[in-house]
């Protein structure tokens, strides 16, 4: 799969939208084609969070689990465990820009299988668009 990187000056702190993207389990809320998300357990003096989330889109229901890493209030690494595939590295990085932040996201990901990876491929740059403006629509909703 093609990887992608974008960067958005936002008009919230790094410490608003560090918490935000580390709230995992409200992801279903908010997040396109995420139907549940659970914390398996939260490592605090390593900060790391091991977390399933449930991807659906219509007939298609995936299950991944993820090791979350994170440093407040500048960085989230996601590192994909177990699941549907290949690899999955995502980092979220948040510069404080006064009362703004620059928000940095990058993902790379591959799925096993040969059939979701020709069916994903023409959809990944939508996909990965709309996942970054759910985020920012609900910073807007949280902070605004």
């Amino acid at each position: 799969m093609p990887s992608h990187s974008e960067i958005r000056e936002l008009p919230y702190t790094a410490e608003q939208m560090h918490s935000l993207v580390l709230d995992i389990e409200k992801y279903p809320e908010f997040l396109p084609w995420c139907t549940n998300a659970r914390i398996l357990s939260r490592d605090l003096n390593k900060n790391i969070i091991l977390a399933d989330l449930v991807i659906g889109f219509k007939a298609f229901s995936e299950t991944f689990t993820s090791s979350v890493y994170f440093e407040t209030p500048e960085l989230i690494v996601v590192n994909f465990e177990k699941g549907p595939f290949k690899y999955l590295m995502n980092n979220w990085r948040f510069c404080s820009i006064g009362s703004r932040c620059n928000v940095s996201f990058d993902i790379d990901f591959e799925f096993q299988s040969r059939i979701l990876r020709a069916v994903m491929a023409p959809l990944f740059h939508e996909a990965v668009c709309r996942m970054v403006g759910a985020f920012e629509s609900r910073a807007a909703h949280l902070y605004s």
